[in-house]
């Protein structure tokens, strides 16, 4: 599944962010959605709202992405401030996601 879409991820110290783009090619994409962000707004459930509003995502594409949000957010909640400077690790633990961040 993560061959057709890619999920990007804005990873600030006070807030995260999360993007979808769809691939085209092996190293290039094309963006569907802005960045959502949290905690300011809900993330997950502006995603799950786009998903649901293009029904050419299907259901079982819809789950692993929304599942995959969920890890990522979590995993940045409960990460302490030098955890979230290990991009290494970061992108070893969530291997078909991109990070983007001011460390980075």
């Amino acid at each position: 599944m993560m061959d057709k879409f890619v999920l990007k991820f804005l990873w600030l110290d006070k807030s995260i962010a999360v993007c979808l783009d769809q691939k085209i090619s092996v190293d290039r994409s094309i963006p569907l959605t802005e960045y959502y962000f949290w905690p300011q707004k809900d993330a997950w459930e502006e995603m799950k709202n786009y998903i649901e509003e293009n029904n050419w995502i299907i259901q079982k594409d819809a789950v692993i992405l929304l599942n995959k949000i969920t890890e990522v957010i979590n995993f940045w909640q409960e990460a302490s401030l030098s955890q979230k400077k290990d991009f290494q690790k970061l992108e070893e633990k969530f291997p078909d996601c991109l990070f983007i961040g001011h460390n980075h």
